[in-house]
């Protein structure tokens, strides 16, 4: 069924359907775990590896800046997941194979969308950078002094609140942008414009629910940073599994085997 314009109807949720979400994506982990663990696993593996790099080059603020600005990639990351999900709710069983090289994620659409993201994440990480360079003129070169500057003075304390109010903003709009928008893309007759439209629709008609689901999503994925990533292995392929039921809930329609 389709609404004005050619777009699919979205539904009306209620402040429970996040949590209907994750339980629902908790329960698809542990009937596919194999496959699903080992994704999460490779993908805490890069991260570690990415940050351990970036710290041993000194190069402390921009492991922080990737790590916050992970949410950003995070929805092209999770296309295996989605399919995961897809092959799940059709009764099938997904692979690790079909979940790493996912054959309806090859097509322009996708990476328009992704190169949308990855412009994002770009623009992101010089706000960031410009953030950081108008607070101090000192080059914090461990973790420690960063720390010490940003929580133990009105300079670091400054750029925090500056920091999390642009990447709030800028984190936020690209979320309304692409919650619904990446894994409908899965359909193959979907252009990105109507994904994208959709997805704005879904958050604007659902504001309250969509916004807690948000800060769900956000609170998780940056709380694995505290594991040193490790933790991305379960959480990854749950929240991603979850973001395929809200999907569903959201824009319901018939699947396609």
């Amino acid at each position: 069924m389709e609404a004005t314009g050619g777009l699919p109807d979205v539904a009306t949720i209620d402040w429970k359907a996040p949590f209907r979400w994750l339980g629902g994506g908790w329960r698809d982990l542990w009937k596919a775990p194999g496959p699903c663990l080992t994704y999460g696993l490779i993908l805490a593996l890069i991260s570690m590896a990415l940050s351990y790099a970036l710290i041993a080059s000194d190069a402390e603020f921009w492991a922080l800046a990737l790590t916050c600005g992970f949410v950003f990639v995070a929805p092209m990351l999770a296309m295996g997941l989605y399919e995961a999900g897809r092959q799940l709710e059709l009764g099938q069983k997904p692979t690790l194979g079909e979940m790493l090289i996912v054959r309806g994620a090859f097509r322009q659409d996708i990476a328009y969308l992704g190169l949308f993201l990855l412009l994002i994440y770009l623009f992101w990480g010089r706000i960031a950078q410009i953030v950081y360079g108008l607070s101090t003129y000192h080059l914090h070169r461990t973790v420690e002094d960063f720390v010490t500057f940003a929580l133990d003075t009105s300079d670091g304390h400054t750029m925090l609140m500056t920091g999390t109010v642009a990447g709030g903003a800028i984190a936020f709009l690209t979320y309304c942008a692409v919650v619904v928008a990446a894994p409908m893309l899965l359909n193959e007759k979907t252009g990105v414009f109507a994904a994208i439209a959709t997805s704005v629709r879904a958050v604007a008609d659902n504001f309250g629910p969509m916004v807690l689901w948000a800060v769900i999503v956000g609170t998780l994925t940056l709380a694995t940073a505290a594991t040193g990533f490790l933790a991305l292995t379960v959480v990854f392929p749950w929240l991603g599994l979850a973001s395929w039921r809200a999907y569903r809930e959201l824009v319901p329609g018939p699947l396609s085997a």
